[in-house]
C-alpha cells in the first residue's frame, strides 16, 4: 500500500498560468486558500507547506517564486495575501503607461514596437532581483517547476527544484528563471544568462556541463503548466496506489474578443503582432495551450474515476483592458481585483468542447466553496503524513 511505504495518500500539485498583470486573479484565489489553511492549521500556514509541486509559467512563475523562495528562517518570503499587493505596487513601474494626453509618447511606443519590445524590462529586472536576491531554484521550500523556451535551442527548458538538486548546471538563480519565463515576445526583451556567472555568488560546478540560456516566455511552451507539473509529480508517486490532488489556476481570458478569418487573411507580420492594441498570435498560442491542457487533464482524472481531485478555476469573460497583459493603470488593476473576487463567488466551470467557452458545471458550487473543500483535503493529507512520521519514529525507538 502507498500509505504504508511512503506515508502519503496523495501527491499535491498547484499550477498557475501565465498572463501578465492578470496574475492578480490567481493571487485572489491563493489568498483565500491560504486563509482557509490558516483557519485549519494556524496563522503560520503557507501555501508551500501543502503542495509537493508548484508550477508557474510567466507571471505564474513569478507567483511561484514568491510562494516558495525562502527567507532567513527558511520560510516563504511572501504570504499569499501579499501577491496582489505586489502587483498593485510594481505593475505600473514594469508596464509604464502613457496618459491619453501624451500622444507623442504613445506614438513613439508603437513605432518602437516595430523594432524593439514594447517595454525595456529594466524595472522588471530590478524588482525581480531585489525580491529574490541570490536565491537559486534548488533552495525553494518545496519543489517548483517553471517552463521557459530557449530560442537558441528552439526547445522548451523546464527548470525544477528536483533537477537542480541533482544537477548543479541547472541550478540557476530564481530571478533569472523568472525573467526568462516572463519575456513575452513583443512585450519584454528575451533574457540570457550563464548560470555559472549568475549573481554575486559564483557557482562551483564544471563550466563544461553548462551553457548560456537564451530564454523567452514559457507560455509558448506551456501557458497552462498543469501537465508539466503532473509529469514532475509522477516522480513522487513511487508507490502503487498513490493519487494526485491538483489545483490549476488560470489568469482569465476574453473569448468574446475573437478574430475573423476574413480580417486575419489580410494581416501581415504587424497585424498578427499588434491588432488594435492586442496581440493575436500570443492570444492564440496562450488560449489554445491552456484549454487543451485543461481538456487533457480533465479527461485523465475522469478516466481514473477521481474527477473531484482536479480543480481548475478560470474565467473567459474578461472584457476590454481587463484582458490585456500589460495595461497597468490604477483603474484596470482595481478592476482585476474585483474580477478575482467575482470569480471566487462564481460557480465552478468547465471548458465546453463544442464552443470552446467555459460553462458552469451542472450541480457544482462556487469556486470559494471548492477552494474550501480543497483546503480541507490538503490539511488532511498534511496531518496524515505527520501522524505517519510520528508513528514510524515511535516504532523505531
Amino acid at each position: 500500500m502507498a500509505t504504508e511505504s511512503t506515508g502519503r495518500k496523495l501527491v499535491t500539485v498547484l499550477s498557475i498560468d501565465g498572463g501578465g498583470i492578470r496574475g492578480i486573479i490567481p493571487g485572489t484565489m491563493l489568498a483565500h486558500l491560504e486563509k482557509q489553511l490558516q483557519d485549519l492549521d494556524g496563522p503560520s500556514a503557507r501555501i508551500a507547506d501543502y503542495f509537493d509541486v508548484i508550477a508557474g509559467t510567466s507571471t505564474g512563475g513569478l507567483v511561484t517564486a514568491m510562494l516558495t523562495a525562502p527567507d532567513k528562517d527558511k520560510r516563504p518570503i511572501k504570504k499569499a495575501e501579499d501577491i496582489n499587493e505586489f502587483y498593485l505596487k510594481n505593475a505600473p513601474q514594469i508596464f509604464h503607461q502613457f496618459s491619453w494626453f501624451d500622444l507623442v509618447g504613445k506614438v513613439a511606443r508603437y513605432i518602437r514596437m516595430v523594432f524593439r519590445p514594447k517595454y525595456d524590462g529594466k524595472d522588471l529586472k530590478r524588482i525581480t532581483k531585489e525580491l529574490l536576491n541570490e536565491t537559486t531554484i534548488k533552495e525553494t521550500v518545496t519543489n517548483v517547476v517553471i517552463p521557459t523556451f530557449d530560442i537558441n535551442l528552439l526547445q522548451p527548458i523546464i527548470f525544477s527544484t528536483s533537477e537542480a538538486r541533482d544537477d548543479e548546471a541547472k541550478n540557476a538563480l530564481l530571478s533569472d528563471i523568472c525573467l526568462g519565463t516572463s519575456a513575452a515576445p513583443t512585450y519584454l526583451p528575451a533574457h540570457s544568462f550563464d548560470p555559472i556567472d549568475s549573481g554575486e555568488t559564483k557557482h562551483t560546478f564544471n563550466p563544461k556541463t553548462t551553457h548560456i540560456f537564451n530564454l523567452i516566455d514559457g507560455g509558448l511552451a506551456a501557458n497552462n503548466p498543469t501537465l508539466v507539473a503532473i509529469c514532475h509529480a509522477t516522480k513522487e508517486m513511487s508507490a502503487e496506489g498513490t493519487k494526485m490532488l491538483v489545483l490549476s489556476l488560470g489568469t482569465g481570458a476574453a473569448k468574446h474578443k475573437t478574430y475573423s478569418a476574413t480580417k486575419a487573411s489580410k494581416w501581415g507580420f504587424l497585424g498578427w503582432a499588434c491588432y488594435f492594441g492586442s496581440n493575436p498570435i500570443l492570444d492564440v498560442y496562450g488560449d489554445a495551450s491552456s484549454d487543451m491542457v485543461d481538456i487533457h487533464v480533465s479527461n485523465f482524472f475522469e478516466a481514473h474515476k477521481c474527477p473531484e481531485n482536479y480543480l481548475r478555476i478560470q474565467t473567459d469573460r474578461l472584457k476590454g483592458e481587463e484582458s490585456s497583459v500589460d495595461i497597468a493603470t490604477e483603474k484596470n488593476l482595481a478592476n482585476l481585483v474585483v474580477t478575482g473576487k467575482k470569480l471566487l463567488q462564481g460557480k465552478v466551470s468547465r471548458v465546453d468542447l463544442g464552443t470552446g467557452k467555459y460553462k458552469e458545471a451542472p450541480g457544482e458550487y462556487s469556486n470559494e466553496k471548492a477552494l474550501d473543500d480543497f483546503a480541507q483535503k490538503l490539511w488532511e493529507e498534511k496531518k496524515f503524513r505527520k501522524d505517519f512520521l510520528e508513528k514510524k519514529h515511535s516504532e523505531e525507538n
